[in-house]
């Protein structure tokens, strides 16, 4: 079995340390079928930048040809020429910030749609081995963290870009001198903001990942609250709320800090820049070589050079959040499901005799001993059969291997002769039904949830149910709800009883009539006269359906036609009842 661990994968510290650069281009992948929209956007962003540049050369060509020559009709036609200019620059502003603001909300819904559609696609192992708290945090806040990037910050990223390199370029051509002197501060800037961006990036890497893990004590402390509040542990988890919240808090701190500590100093680069473009200025204006409208513009153009780097500032902290945001999201979009549907012709399929088979399984989840070692044993079709053995012998991991909840890491499972792998979902849980030991009951009514993902009711029709109900001799089942199939329940609240939940998915199970039924200690919370109601609906069943008991209880498996005995990795037939209450009561005695 893969390891799906996010937060302790081998590869986490690499994938860390890509660089801003890769994880762009994986992005910018990702932008299929936006990229028109960015791409006009920028084209939108860079009219922006060069009508802002032109602004200040216009002004100073204009002091310098009719201000200082006292010409009132050059300086009301260039005058109208500026207001121009800015007329572009207000309509490109505005443009930019509606498009990029629309660009941003259906990124955001593109891309939780495909991570939520992602982490469906995996294999229940990933769910066991992540914090639920943490997956939310993942699609919920790592994601809006580039939503607020691209609706926000983006404009201003790539805006300051064109800008300053427009900028740059623009004054070394009207006076190289002067121009040098401008940029002079600024590459000490770039020198320091490279050098600081890895450090910028794991602070902001690792308060998302605290954040997610207040998520995710959040989610454990709300989830087990009933719990919490029986055994009067409030304690404990305002102790363990308070850790991950104080480890958030600093965590946050730093990243504020590495997203701020670079602001003053870029407003310091542009005072100094300020003062030396006006002492040489005066200089080269005194010396001839240059007229006091290119000191009025480029006194201009060291303001709107250094505002940008001082934004970039904020943007390069937005920028690096959102890579690190990025950087979390991506790593489960780079996760693939360890449990294809494997092509028909690559396995042998076995005889239909049996309706299952194991051959030569073999089973281990991630760093723990292998539950099941080279085990093989058969499902004959229409008999009941009955899995049996101590506490954590591999029962339940044998019913979740035979619905393919996992897939072994050796031997082949095969189903009425074909190998398990080769079944589509749909086809694989319209022939297996299985109750489990915990309901999956959602929000909803006890309609939804019974008929909850038979292909026969993915139109739901509640009149259509309660027929099929009744005709499979499940309504006095039915009638232990207070308002039928309209019961509103909620998975965690106390609004129906453990008891009532097992009964929704027994009947959601029973209305598939699948060939093979799995039932996981499926009457735990039933009393039993209801329980000897359920095993006369399931005797009523089709002969050819196959029934396999997980039973902790060992009353429940008195009338099966077969026992199996689990226990360390192996599997055995234990010829009787007796036999297996003996095997059980020696496993104890051994433990």
């Amino acid at each position: 079995m893969i390891n799906y661990t996010l937060t302790n994968r081998k590869d986490a510290g690499n994938k860390a340390k890509k660089s801003p650069m890769v994880l762009l281009r994986q992005f910018f992948v990702f932008l299929d079928g936006q990229r028109a929209t960015l791409f006009i956007t920028f084209f939108i962003i860079i009219l922006n930048s060069a009508a802002n540049i032109a602004g200040p050369f216009v002004l100073g060509y204009a002091v310098d040809t009719y201000i200082t020559n006292k010409d009132v009709v050059g300086i009301g036609y260039f005058s109208l020429i500026l207001a121009g200019v800015y007329a572009i620059v207000f309509l490109t502003n505005y443009l930019q910030t509606i498009r990029m603001g629309r660009f941003g909300q259906e990124l955001l819904y593109k891309l939780r749609n495909y991570l939520f559609e992602k982490i469906q696609s995996l294999p229940l192992a990933f769910f066991n081995q992540n914090k639920l708290g943490d997956l939310i945090s993942r699609v919920n806040n790592d994601t809006d963290k580039l939503n607020q990037f691209f609706s926000q910050s983006l404009i201003q990223f790539v805006g300051n870009i064109f800008t300053i390199f427009g900028i740059g370029i623009f004054i070394i051509i009207i006076n190289w001198k002067l121009g040098l002197v401008t940029l002079a501060t600024a590459f000490g800037l770039f020198i320091v903001s490279y050098v600081m961006s890895p450090w910028v990036n794991r602070k902001n890497r690792s308060s998302l990942q605290s954040l997610g893990g207040l998520s995710a004590e959040i989610s454990e402390a709300l989830t087990n609250f009933k719990v919490i509040v029986s055994f009067d542990r409030r304690d404990y988890f305002k102790e363990s709320f308070e850790k991950a919240n104080q480890e958030n808090y600093h965590k946050s701190i730093g990243s504020g800090i590495a997203n701020t500590i670079s602001s003053p100093l870029y407003d310091y680069a542009g005072n100094i820049a300020q003062a030396l473009v006006l002492v040489y200025g005066i200089h080269l204006i005194m010396s001839g070589e240059i007229m006091i409208g290119i000191l009025v513009s480029f006194l201009s153009y060291v303001d709107k050079f250094y505002a940008p780097l001082r934004q970039m500032a904020s943007v390069f902290s937005s920028a690096q959040t959102a890579l690190a945001a990025w950087n979390r999201v991506s790593e489960i979009l780079a996760l693939e499901s360890d449990m294809p549907i494997v092509p028909v012709a690559k396995h042998p399929t076995m005889s239909t005799r049996h309706i299952m088979q194991f051959d030569h399984v073999s089973f281990g989840y991630p760093e723990k001993p292998h539950v099941l070692k080279d085990v093989s044993f058969t499902f004959d079709h229409g008999k009941t059969y009955a899995i049996v053995g101590p506490t954590g012998g591999g029962k339940s991991t044998i019913a979740s291997v035979m619905s393919r909840l996992y897939d072994p890491e050796h031997g082949v499972v095969f189903l009425e002769g074909v190998d398990i792998r080769q079944y589509s979902a749909e086809e694989r849980a319209r022939r297996i039904g299985f109750i489990l030991q915990d309901q999956f009951i959602f929000s909803g009514t006890v309609g939804e949830n019974i008929a909850y993902g038979n292909v026969n009711y993915h139109n739901y029709s509640k009149d259509l149910l309660e027929k099929e109900i009744r005709e499979l001799g499940l309504g006095t089942l039915l009638n232990k709800f207070e308002q039928g199939l309209d019961t509103s329940i909620a998975p965690n609240t106390e609004i129906i009883s453990l008891g009532q939940k097992q009964l929704i998915s027994f009947m959601r199970a029973i209305i598939r009539k699948p060939a093979l039924l799995i039932m996981d200690e499926a009457t735990a919370n039933i009393d039993t006269i209801t329980e000897s109601l359920l095993q006369d609906i399931i005797n009523k069943l089709p002969a050819t359906t196959t029934k396999v008991i997980i039973a902790h209880r060992l009353n429940t498996i008195k009338n099966a036609d077969e026992i199996y005995f689990v226990n360390n990795g192996s599997v055995e037939t234990a010829e009787s009842f007796e036999r297996s209450v003996e095997l059980i009561s020696k496993s104890k005695r051994t433990s």
